[in-house]
C-alpha cells in the first residue's frame, strides 16, 4: 500500500492552489475548474473545491477546518525558503527551528488555516532517513 496523496477541500481551489504553486515551486495540473493537483515526486497535494464533497459522502468535509493535520514538504534549505516566503506567507506558526527529531522545521498556515511544514533534515540521523 502506497500513500499517494493528500487532499484539501476549500472554498476558493484558484485561490488554494496559486497559494502552493508558489511555496512549493511546483506547477498544478488542474482537472476541472473544482480540481487540482501538485505533484512533487514524492507525493501528491490534491486541492478540490465544496463543490466535490458530495461526490464522496454530503457533509463528510469542510473547507477551512483542520485542527489536527499538518502537511509536510522535504525542501533542501528550509532557512533559505523561510526567506523566500516571507513577504507572502502571511501566518508564520514559528521560524526554522530545529526539532529533537533532527529535522529543521519552519511552521506556517495557508491561506484556510491549514498548518504546513516545510522541513530539512540536520541531524544524521535524519539526512540518513530522508536520502534521496
Amino acid at each position: 500500500m502506497d500513500l499517494v496523496s493528500i487532499r484539501i477541500i476549500t472554498s476558493d481551489v484558484a485561490r488554494l492552489v496559486a497559494f502552493y504553486e508558489r511555496a512549493t515551486g511546483v506547477p498544478a495540473t488542474w482537472a476541472t475548474e473544482d480540481f487540482a493537483e501538485l505533484d512533487t515526486g514524492g507525493g501528491t497535494l490534491a486541492i478540490a473545491g465544496t463543490r466535490t464533497v458530495p461526490l464522496f459522502a454530503p457533509g463528510s468535509a469542510r473547507p477551512a477546518d483542520n485542527h489536527s493535520v499538518i502537511i509536510e514538504f522535504l525542501v533542501d534549505d528550509v532557512d533559505r525558503v523561510h526567506g523566500n516566503l516571507t513577504g507572502f506567507v502571511s501566518d508564520f506558526v514559528n521560524e526554522p527551528t530545529t526539532m529533537p527529531w533532527g529535522n529543521r522545521s519552519l511552521l506556517f498556515r495557508d491561506p484556510d488555516g491549514n498548518l504546513v511544514n516545510f522541513f530539512t533534515p540536520v541531524t544524521p540521523a535524519a539526512i540518513q532517513k530522508f536520502a534521496r
